[in-house]
């Protein structure tokens, strides 16, 4: 068994609340967590409205698989133009790493 995780910085374009914020954020992660394998949350910085970090979780039976789906997750939110990514950090384990 193989996980992986991405976090996504992400600077949001024309918004000035919370509210707005919600409104960009909450559709990017509802796409994500359709994904089979797939969990995605809003992970820090919720009190600053402009900007965002997106944490993603799969966990897949290859590594493969994992890097496949982290790709096509950090493709979901780098092609959404009201998004600008800023940084990805991402990070693939193995159930034998421990």
């Amino acid at each position: 068994m193989f996980s992986g995780t991405l976090k996504i910085d992400v600077l949001l374009g024309e918004v000035h609340s919370l509210k707005q914020k919600r409104a960009l954020v909450k559709p990017v992660l509802a796409d994500l967590n359709r994904r089979p394998g797939v969990g995605a949350a809003e992970v820090a910085l919720q009190d600053l409205h402009r900007r965002a970090v997106i944490g993603v979780a799969v966990v897949a039976g290859t590594h493969h698989r994992v890097i496949e789906l982290l790709d096509d997750c950090e493709g979901a939110v780098s092609w959404r133009p009201e998004l600008e990514v800023l940084s990805v950090h991402r990070r693939v384990r193995s159930d034998e790493d421990d």
